[in-house]
C-alpha cells in the first residue's frame, strides 16, 4: 500500500478553503425574510430584495387569476402600491415594503398567475428590487412576529 503524503502548504490550503470563513471571503450572503402587517414579504440578499405576498395572503384571496406588476426600472418608495392581485374573491393592491428600483418582474405570472397560490414565496414572487436602504426593513416583522400577527388576525 502506498500513501501519498500531502505537503503542509497543500493541507493548510485545503483546510482554509473548507472553513466557514470561505463564505465571507467569497461574498456569499445569507438570505433573510421580513414581512409587512399587510402580508407582503421581502427576502433580502445583500441589497437585492425579492417581494411578493405571503401564503396567508394568497389563502385569504383564493385562486389568483391576474397579477399587475410594474416595469423594470420603476422607482418605488416604501409603502407605495406597486401592483395588484385579482382573485376569484377579490382584488387587492400590493405595497412595497422598502424603497428601491425594480430590477426584475416575474413574467411567468402573466401566463400562470396560479403560481402565487402554488408557491407564493418561491416561483410566485412578484418583483426584485435593488434596495435604496436596507435599514428600511428594520421596522418590518420577523418570522415569529409575523406568525403571531397572522394568528391574531384569524381570531
Amino acid at each position: 500500500m502506498a500513501f501519498r503524503v500531502l505537503s503542509q502548504t497543500f493541507r493548510a490550503r485545503a483546510i482554509k478553503s473548507a472553513s466557514p470563513s470561505t463564505q465571507h471571503r467569497f461574498g456569499v450572503a445569507f438570505l433573510s425574510t421580513k414581512y409587512t402587517p399587510q402580508h407582503e414579504y421581502v427576502t433580502v440578499n445583500g441589497k437585492q430584495g425579492t417581494i411578493g405576498i405571503t401564503d396567508f395572503a394568497q389563502n385569504s384571496l383564493g385562486d389568483v387569476v391576474y397579477v399587475d406588476l410594474p416595469a423594470v426600472g420603476d422607482k418605488l418608495s416604501k409603502g407605495d402600491a406597486f401592483g395588484a392581485v385579482e382573485s376569484v374573491k377579490a382584488a387587492s393592491d400590493v405595497y412595497t415594503p422598502a424603497s428601491g428600483t425594480v430590477t426584475a418582474v416575474n413574467e411567468e405570472l402573466a401566463e400562470n398567475p396560479s403560481l402565487v397560490n402554488e408557491e407564493p414565496m418561491a416561483g410566485g414572487w412578484f418583483i426584485k428590487v435593488e434596495l435604496d436602504e436596507v435599514k428600511d426593513l428594520d421596522d418590518l416583522l420577523g418570522e415569529d412576529a409575523y406568525k403571531e400577527h397572522c394568528e391574531n388576525e384569524e381570531h
